[in-house]
């Protein structure tokens, strides 16, 4: 008896940029892990929003934007942004929305310097390397909280309120001790208590709290600008690090970099609790100056979507991903940012390869 289809609706979001290079070569690879995992059927629905959606309409998105993805069992996105023609903050908009209307307050990206990939830490290696940092992704500093006030006067001022939340702050440090779990038994939460008390000193409370109910997660805390600096120095001491949204945002760029670089750095906007579609795209943007030349690295796309499989529970389907881009990576086949030569297609078409000889 044939197996049963196991039917996935997936929201294909280019976006600006290089996003639209690198979502095709996701999708090709997603299109030949169909054709290898029985039973699994992939159903896209392509939405063409970014600055081409602007210079028609006005805006970068649809106004019911939100209720044509909602239906969706998952989100697939490029990159936004396109700084020369629009501000960021106005590209961002609908992605941050998106975020917190969906409730995806759990953002996941792991960094993990792959075999074969030299550091860019001199005495370090695919050992050393392997940690996730997981953002609250719904509130804190990215909240759209405050004004300006006297604008073009000299006596102009901004006001930006962050705001951190009981429910949120335990929510995400549950979801990270429960990934810990499923790791190296090691979470570390970063706090900036020293300086900021009302907000970080919450954290650090709620904390102390929760950390009792994991007496099998080994627990700590470091100030972020103390985390930075270990990062560097020791990133083998790390897990899994949860970080509110700014703290989160800046210490995965760094993490993507200590993994090889952000042409390989994944990410997962989740919603764990399942009631609304989660998010899946690669950390580095839409990098205007390097798009249209077939350059980008397609790899953290690609694990991105192996990413969503996970999540879609395919893990089969995800690890084959993984292990065809571990091979070429290991072989040596890689993009200009790399130390390569490859383009985007071919480095797209090694991993087909690569998938294949699995």
């Amino acid at each position: 008896m044939p197996p049963s289809t196991r039917r996935h609706r997936i929201a294909v979001y280019p976006g600006d940029g290089i996003g639209q290079e690198v979502i095709d070569q996701a999708i090709r690879v997603l299109d030949r892990v169909q054709s290898l995992e029985a039973g699994l059927k992939l159903e896209y629905t392509w939405v063409p929003w970014g600055v081409n959606y602007h210079r028609k309409h006005g805006r970068v998105a649809p106004a019911d934007f939100l209720d044509q993805l909602r239906g969706q069992d998952a989100i697939l996105l490029g990159a936004v942004g396109w700084p020369a023609e629009l501000p960021d903050h106005v590209t961002l908009a609908p992605l941050v929305e998106l975020r917190q209307r969906f409730d995806q307050y759990a953002c996941v990206r792991p960094a993990k310097l792959f075999p074969g990939l030299k550091s860019v830490l001199a005495s370090k290696s695919g050992d050393d390397i392997d940690m996730v940092v997981v953002r609250e992704n719904s509130e804190g500093e990215y909240v759209n909280n405050g004004g300006r006030f006297k604008v073009g006067q000299p006596e102009e001022f901004a006001l930006q309120t962050a705001i951190h939340t009981r429910r949120g702050i335990e929510r995400i440090l549950h979801f990270g001790f429960q990934l810990a779990r499923t790791r190296r038994h090691k979470l570390t939460m970063i706090t900036k208590s020293n300086a900021m008390r009302y907000s970080y000193v919450l954290w650090d409370e709620i904390l102390d709290e929760i950390a009792p109910q994991y007496a099998d997660v080994a627990t700590d805390k470091q100030h972020a600008d103390a985390a930075v600096m270990n990062f560097v120095r020791w990133p083998e001491t790390f897990d899994v690090v949860v970080a509110s949204n700014l703290f989160g945002d800046l210490l995965t760029d760094l993490g993507g970099v200590l993994g090889g670089g952000l042409g390989l750095a994944p990410s997962a906007n989740l919603n764990p609790e399942r009631s609304f579609p989660s998010m899946f795209e690669p950390v580095h943007g839409s990098a205007p100056d390097i798009a249209g030349k077939g350059i980008a690295n397609p790899t953290a796309a690609m694990l991105s979507a192996a990413m969503m499989l996970d999540w879609l529970q395919e893990p089969s389907a995800a690890a084959r991903i993984r292990l065809a881009i571990e091979r070429c990576l290991v072989e040596g086949e890689r993009t200009p940012d790399l130390g390569g030569r490859l383009t985007t297609s071919e480095m797209g078409d090694r991993i087909l390869t690569a998938m294949n000889a699995a």
